[in-house]
């Protein structure tokens, strides 16, 4: 361990120098000696950290919904060429390529903060051998020396025995349970975020070796944090402890306002947005428009929870449009299919008739209806009744009568077939 931090040394100073700037500010305040002025600036060395680190950890979101994305892909992969490593692992590299997808994205808050772990790790270590190290010069040392958490130093560890611990004017009992009950917090923040993030943020619709290990890690993280904690110092616990939180945190923010598709995370957004929206009649956070925008830009392909929230806003008489907002729209007259999309209004058809109601030229109630209405034409307009025929027109010239074998057809009775019958054919003998 000391190697690996003696690795990291050339950041020692500039985490040094940031720890000594806090701890003068909380100085002032708390008394350059107390826990307090020492514990709140390393936690404010965390903060500053993990605030530099947000660019990475949007990264390292993206990275990992791709990741999830790509799972099937990857998967028909493993399954093809899987008496072929080679030829496997340039398929994936390929997938990757074509989906600018890189898989140690994910990883990149990690280790971009490992830096400081260990020059942070290496600080407390010199103060606990009582050696100065960085900007740290001797009164401040023996300043940090002095400074107890809940009666466990800062440079006090699980394993420490009792010589070591009364030369920091400590206790073996104060050290021990300071040191288990910090490193029980951390280990259970470790495991619900990871939890939190199988339960609620990931699509559940795939199935594959991938969510597997993420549950298999849900476990060893934690069983790793409390290995390794019993030979960390108070003050790297109360570091790593503060970032847990942070990570926790900020990952609730992140399922809750922009979580995966398909994840119970999105179900539960979506229904909020529901009620949001047809409260308001509108979208108004640019999240939520981005969001509504891929929902309708994916059409057919939308899962369960999209579609159950479009068609939630086109009950409440809302589109949702391509560009992400909602308009409202026409309900009565538009029928929505079940994926959301509008198609056209079904043709009513008129009721069928009876045979009997068809011989005796009975007609339907629509058909009464329309025959009793007045007629909307105009007064200048010809009109077809009796009356209205002309005194003096020319009387119409007699029918004739059509001579039998004429070839004509005869007028059909009611209940006969029209036209001519067809001969009967010839029995054959």
């Amino acid at each position: 361990m000391d190697t690996i931090a003696s690795f990291f040394s050339f950041i020692t100073t500039p985490v040094s120098w940031v720890i000594v700037q806090f701890h003068t500010v909380y100085g002032s305040i708390f008394g350059p000696d107390t826990g307090w002025a020492w514990g709140l600036s390393i936690v404010s060395l965390v903060v500053l950290i993990r605030i530099c680190l947000i660019p990475l950890f949007v990264k390292q979101i993206k990275a990992t919904r791709a990741m999830q994305t790509l799972q099937p892909e990857m998967k028909k992969i493993q399954e093809r060429y899987k008496n072929d490593k080679q030829r496997q692992s340039e398929e994936m590299m390929k997938l990757y390529k074509e989906s600018g997808t890189n898989p140690l994205s994910s990883c990149l808050p990690i280790l971009a903060q490992s830096p400081f772990f260990f020059a942070l790790y290496h600080v407390l270590n010199g103060i606990a051998s009582g050696k100065t190290i960085g900007v740290i010069n001797d009164s401040l040392l023996e300043s940090a020396r002095k400074a107890h958490i809940f009666g466990a130093p800062l440079a006090a560890k699980f394993k420490d025995g009792a010589d070591t611990l009364h030369a920091l004017g400590a206790t073996v009992t104060d050290v021990r349970v300071v040191t288990a009950v910090m490193i029980i917090l951390m280990s259970a923040s470790q495991f619900y975020t990871q939890r939190q993030l199988m339960t609620k943020n990931v699509d559940t619709s795939v199935k594959t070796p991938f969510m597997q290990q993420q549950k298999m890690l849900m476990y060893v993280f934690p069983i790793m944090f409390a290995v390794f904690g019993i030979n960390f110092p108070v003050g790297v616990l109360v570091y790593w402890l503060t970032t847990n939180v942070w990570t926790m945190g900020q990952q609730m923010y992140v399922i809750r306002n922009n979580p995966t598709p398909g994840s119970k995370a999105q179900a539960a957004y979506l229904e909020r947005l529901t009620g949001h929206v047809t409260h308001h009649g509108k979208v108004r956070r640019r999240s939520s428009r981005l969001i509504v925008k891929a929902i309708v830009a994916k059409g057919r392909d939308r899962n369960d929870a999209e579609r159950k929230f479009i068609n939630a806003l086109s009950k409440a008489g809302l589109v949702a449009q391509a560009d992400g907002s909602v308009v409202k729209g026409e309900t009565q007259t538009v029928a929505h299919a079940e994926d959301g999309t509008p198609t056209a209004a079904r043709r009513q058809q008129p009721k069928r008739q009876s045979k009997s109601q068809r011989q005796s030229g009975q007609k339907q109630p629509h058909e009464a209806e329309q025959e009793d209405e007045p007629s909307s034409a105009s007064p200048s307009s010809p009109s077809l009744t009796k009356s209205d025929e002309p005194k003096d027109a020319a009387p119409t010239a007699p029918k004739q009568t059509p001579k039998p074998g004429s070839g004509t057809r005869s007028k059909a009775q009611s209940g006969q077939r029209k036209g001519g019958q067809r001969p009967k054919s010839p029995s054959k003998k």
